[in-house]
């Protein structure tokens, strides 16, 4: 659907640009197959942390309500960083794994079909 500004030349400066988070950045990550969360979570996460403690922090904290989430073999998961495959190191920095801000981490747990099956 087109959008059209209601006055002339409309121009502002976004509030989520990196400068406006000092070392940090944003990062947007889903879990597919899971509606019960219906779209990414979006956290502000250091750059110098390792993939784990993204794990152990974030991911944990927005996700961990859903009934499947205590269930998820983490050696199974597969990732997709930007709609790009990630083979992960756990105790990499999300830096050196490529992460950048605003990107968009999904995971797919494979044995995992949601509540009761029903990709909930």
């Amino acid at each position: 659907m087109t959008v059209k500004a209601i006055v002339e030349n409309y121009q502002f400066e976004p509030l989520d640009l990196q400068q406006n988070y000092g070392d940090n950045m944003l990062l947007f990550i889903g879990w597919d197959h899971h509606t019960l969360f219906c779209s990414a979570h979006t956290f502000v996460v250091s750059p110098k942390q390792s993939f784990q403690e993204l794990i152990d922090g974030q991911i944990q904290a927005g996700f961990e309500q859903h009934p499947d989430f205590v269930n998820i073999d983490w050696s199974k998961v597969e990732f997709h960083l930007n709609r790009q495959r990630l083979n992960v190191d756990f105790s990499k920095s999300l830096e050196d794994l490529g992460f950048d801000h605003k990107s968009l981490l999904r995971f797919v747990t494979p044995d995992l079909q949601g509540y009761k099956g029903a990709h909930v």
